[in-house]
């Protein structure tokens, strides 16, 4: 009779003698990746109740017959934020649709309402009809690391619920919005993403959300960014509140421009570069308040003006209607004029 081949394997294996323990580097490997799988299948069944995506419908006139239109569609991803049905998203997401639509994870779909949006750092508020939602735990990108494990979740090209994972590249990036602000503390992560991943979070080992994903570099491989949650908790408080975020303005179109150094130094300047104004509009703050083309804006209210970041960043709600202090180079002269900030118009 011969012998059952199986039972021969298995006696085989260990030939009589006990068992081989395994490779200590190999164990702590195995452990370590069944920590991380841990990780994120813990994540990412608390948060995708959370996520949902978005179908958007925007209509357009033909170039070519004014008098026709035709409806263009796309996709982003949001997510809860309120168990009441308030969902945050990208501003370049849903700005301007003319129908927005949100799959849950759970397939259940609804009409959703754009509250307001901010073109200026790229993020939106969306609300459905219904209550029970599950929110999603806002965290505090102040305490982001990098190198930490991020979670990214969203519906790219509209598969629901797809999770990617990486890495914190770098903290404090700054990305340039679709109205020409630069949005500040933006956060750089190799989790990747792709069309339809907008709006959707980047969220920590925790499950909590730092930073709602925003935009790729297309040429590059593993540049990605997220905009940060802090920034986000702001806007959508201005959002809710007002239903767009308040800002002040000038009224003032210019470039940035150098500075001599003799210039520099003989008004005492703190930098080496200022706006050049080219136009001013009519009836403005600016020109209520004397400038004129060909100035050289350098300090607002005391604090040195580089270039248009600067002023964009000085330029607060806190300032509409608020007297200040605008110096510029006019000729060889450094004068002062006496500004009053209006409050921005809301983005068309």
């Amino acid at each position: 009779m011969h012998p059952d081949p199986f039972t021969i394997a298995r006696e085989g294996e260990t030939n009589g003698q006990p068992p081989v323990a395994p490779n200590p580097e190999q164990a702590a490997e195995q452990e370590l990746l069944d920590a991380y799988s841990q990780a994120v299948t813990g994540v990412v069944e608390r948060v995708s109740p959370s996520v949902v995506g978005i179908e958007v419908a925007h209509t357009v006139r033909l170039r070519n017959r004014p008098d026709a239109q035709r409806e263009v569609r796309g996709s982003g991803s949001g997510f809860f934020f309120t168990p009441d049905g308030f969902i945050l998203t990208n501003s370049h997401v849903a700005h301007g649709a003319s129908k927005l639509d949100v799959t849950l994870n759970d397939g259940r779909r609804f009409s959703a309402d754009l509250i307001g949006d901010d073109p200026d750092t790229d993020l939106a508020v969306l609300r459905i009809g219904g209550a029970d939602f599950v929110p999603a735990m806002l965290g505090d990108s102040s305490r982001i690391r990098v190198g930490q494990l991020v979670i990214a979740i969203g519906s790219p090209y509209g598969f629901q619920a797809t999770v990617t994972t990486g890495v914190v590249s770098a903290l404090g990036r700054t990305f340039r919005s679709i109205s020409g602000r630069l949005i500040d503390n933006i956060i750089q992560t190799d989790a990747a993403l792709n069309p339809g991943n907008s709006g959707g979070p980047l969220v920590n080992s925790r499950g909590e959300v730092i930073g709602v994903n925003t935009a790729v570099i297309p040429v590059a491989q593993g540049i990605c960014f997220a905009i940060a949650v802090n920034t986000a908790r702001f806007v959508v408080s201005q959002i809710i509140r007002h239903g767009r975020v308040k800002r002040s303005y000038l009224g003032v179109g210019g470039q940035n421009t150098p500075l001599s150094q003799r210039y520099v130094r003989f008004h005492h300047l703190q930098a080496g570069s200022g706006i050049l104004v080219q136009t001013i509009e009519d009836n403005s703050p600016a020109q209520r308040a004397g400038l004129e083309t060909e100035d050289i804006i350098v300090e607002y209210d005391s604090h040195p003006v580089s270039g248009i970041d600067d002023l964009h960043r000085l330029l607060t709600e806190d300032q509409v209607g608020t007297h200040a202090t605008l110096t510029v180079l006019r000729g060889v002269d450094k004068i002062t004029l006496h500004v009053v900030p209006a409050e921005a118009k809301a983005a068309a």
